[in-house]
């Protein structure tokens, strides 16, 4: 069995999912996500960086590429960016006098869905610009 379906089941196990439970998370079939773990099919760059994302491991373990599950260097600094990106805007949130949508003023939920979706946003973003900035333009390789 090659390194990718063995990490990939031990990672599942390990946190207790089933595949099921995976497959919704990536949003495939269940049996998409078996043949994943059976070796009968590769699974995508953006699905093992998903994974790794949920697992808190780096991409590179997954891949088989260190034994280390620790995340890389770059990893952390990217967590790290995030982290500051979105204090600084849960700070501008708390500061903001009137703060409203559609005209009515924001409760304390509506703030926090706000901040998770920035959340996202963020970690979407980042994730999109190192897929596309060329490698020597990258501050990280």
């Amino acid at each position: 069995m090659s390194i990718v379906p063995k990490r990939l089941k031990e990672l599942r196990k390990e946190f207790k999912l089933t595949q099921a439970d995976v497959a919704k998370y990536l949003n495939i079939s269940e049996s998409a996500y078996g043949y994943y773990e059976q070796g009968r099919n590769e699974i995508s760059i953006s699905n093992v960086q998903l994974l790794a994302e949920k697992y808190g491991v780096s991409v590179a373990y997954i891949l088989g590429e260190t034994n280390s599950k620790g995340k890389l260097f770059t990893e952390l600094k990217d967590e790290r960016d995030i982290a500051i990106r979105l204090k600084r805007f849960e700070e501008e949130l708390e500061h903001s006098d009137g703060l409203a949508f559609d005209g009515e003023p924001m409760s304390d939920e509506a703030k926090e869905s706000l901040l998770e979706s920035m959340e996202l946003l963020f970690r979407q973003t980042q994730r999109i610009n190192k897929k596309y900035t060329p490698k020597k333009y990258r501050e990280d390789e």
